[in-house]
């Protein structure tokens, strides 16, 4: 039974922290102003070991703005965006009416789940929970696939290139993946590229055949996010960053920085896959 001060109502969601299972289980409303993101997560449960602060701050126009910081490694969704998301996207702020009671039923909130966090380094597995498979991604030359063992690639005959349409379709099973990239569509040259074990393809995403352009209309960030946390989350799930032997992750390392100087990956995106193998390692 949740006591006084354990659900907070904000814009667009609803915070409950369940002292039964030390959770917070986050309920995103459906409306014209909430995010797609939030629509297509509905709904999350978040283990309070997942969590490495919270914090309320005064925000914009006499609100208050209670926000939780995941650990890295700890939920596959953050991971992948690797912090490309908006601010008013982001499923871990709550903005609350401020002053008057609400502001210390926020506060005491805030005590609750800050009282019970463990440690703030990375996460050795994935403890927040995605969707499962079978999931589905039309993308802007491609369609994809995932069934929970292998991502396919279906190449649209009227967005991609040449280059991929004589390849013919492909499909790479997990255990030939070291990782992927979500690059956001929401920024210049949006895409999703998944990184295979062995060899280096097409430093343009729109001939690599282990990519799929984003663009206007395809691949939007409430699909394409989702759909990469759960190849991501599976990914994991095969092979553990914290189960693997150091002389394979210093190999995966190696391997991205090749990656990178091949122009494969951007600075950004580098940096994001190394630290994330490094605080396995």
């Amino acid at each position: 039974m949740c006591r006084m001060g354990d659900v907070l109502a904000g814009n667009h969601a609803v915070w409950e922290f369940d002292r039964t299972t030390n959770s917070l289980i986050i309920r995103f409303a459906r409306g014209m102003r909430t995010p797609r993101l939030w629509h297509a997560l509905g709904e999350r449960r978040i283990p309070v070991e997942a969590l490495a602060g919270v914090g309320l701050t005064a925000g914009r126009r006499d609100t208050l703005v209670l926000h939780a910081r995941v650990r890295v490694g700890a939920d596959p969704l953050m991971d992948a965006a690797a912090g490309q998301l908006r601010e008013a996207c982001d499923p871990y702020r709550l903005v609350l009416p401020g002053g008057g009671a609400g502001a210390g039923r926020a506060g005491a909130f805030t005590e609750a789940l800050r009282e019970r966090l463990g440690p703030e380094g990375p996460a050795d597995r994935f403890l927040v929970s995605v969707p499962g498979p079978p999931a589905t991604l039309k993308a802007y030359d491609a369609r994809l696939a995932f069934d929970g063992g292998a991502v396919t690639f279906h190449w649209s005959r009227t967005g991609a290139t040449s280059t991929k349409w004589k390849a013919g379709d492909q499909r790479y099973a997990l255990a030939d993946l070291a990782g992927l990239v979500w690059h956001s569509p929401e920024r210049s040259g949006g895409h999703l590229r998944l990184l295979p074990r062995e060899g280096a393809g097409d430093p343009r995403p729109d001939h690599d055949l282990a990519s799929a352009v984003f663009g206007v209309g395809y691949g939007a960030v409430h699909e394409s996010l989702p759909f990469a946390a759960s190849v991501l989350a599976a990914l994991r799930a095969r092979s553990p960053v914290a189960a693997v032997p150091r002389p394979r992750a210093g190999e995966r390392i190696q391997h991205l920085a090749e990656l990178h100087s091949a122009g494969l990956l951007t600075d950004a995106e580098y940096r994001a896959l190394r630290d994330r193998f490094t605080a396995g390692a």
